[in-house]
């Protein structure tokens, strides 16, 4: 039963997936439906997982079981941090990844979402590799919101440490991780952390997304959920619209300089 539960779970995903694809990429199309090759992203694929989802806490023997990272064993997912007021990581994610897809379709981008609600459970974290792996997409993008010591504030971009499978894209996960960092603190204000890296930036090798990415890839944690100076920004639709506006400078940046 179970079984059945995870197989059609994952079906419901891949089409979710596929019609998330088409919302985001549907108004930079013309009347043929093709996209306007004076765009300036278009041709280019990106893939965006905003980390967790808003009722994986409904289904702990799903999120709870285990996954082989690349390295080794992690739970599928994780239900997210929230603040003390109880806005959660999950709706922050979604909303900042809704708003990142609209403003690189606007540029032409063709978008790949790992999900496409807040009111669902998973996929597993391996599985939103795969999403963005098979449609090989140019670069990609884990939108995330940290749950760290409350005393710590800021910003980090996680980087991939390489593990065989992602060895080709590390040298180009680290370029685009240089973008993010110097487009999301100049465009939303936020300090790179004072606790999580050096110089906003952490080397991973215990994350599912990061270890077996065959694109290029950076996760970032926008803020820390558990500050309550971050937390004040994030649960902000102001402050949301501008994360996205900084990773689409980030990500145009990142796709036009190697074009």
């Amino acid at each position: 039963m179970i079984a059945r539960r995870r197989a059609s779970r994952a079906v419901a995903w891949l089409i979710a997936c596929g019609l998330a694809v088409l919302a985001a990429t549907g108004s930079s199309a013309n009347a043929e439906g093709t996209v306007p090759s004076t765009l300036p992203l278009a041709g280019k694929v990106v893939g965006i997982d905003p980390g967790h989802n808003g009722r994986n806490y409904t289904d702990p023997t799903y999120i709870d079981h285990s996954i082989w990272n690349g390295r080794e064993y992690e739970d599928c997912d994780t239900t997210g941090t929230e603040t003390d007021g109880g806005y959660t990581e999950a709706q922050f994610n979604f909303n900042v990844a809704e708003y990142l897809a609209a403003d690189l379709s606007a540029e032409g981008a063709k978008v790949v979402l790992t999900r496409d609600s807040n009111s669902g459970v998973g996929p597993c974290v391996t599985t939103r590799s795969q999403i963005i792996d098979r449609a090989h997409a140019d670069v990609a993008i884990d939108i995330h919101a940290d749950g760290g010591p409350p005393g710590g504030r800021g910003f980090a971009v996680l980087e991939p440490v390489a593990d065989g499978t992602n060895d080709h894209v590390i040298a180009a996960s680290k370029a685009f991780g240089h973008e993010v960092i110097e487009r999301f603190r100049t465009v939303t204000g936020m300090p790179v952390s004072d606790y999580d890296g050096t110089n906003g930036v952490s080397d991973r090798d215990d994350l599912a997304g990061l270890n077996l990415t065959t694109v290029p890839k950076v996760l970032i944690e926008c803020g820390n959920m558990r500050n309550a100076t971050d937390a004040a920004l994030l649960i902000r639709a102001s402050f949301q619209r501008l994360a996205a506006r900084a990773l689409a400078e980030a990500i145009s940046a990142y796709l036009q300089a190697g074009a």
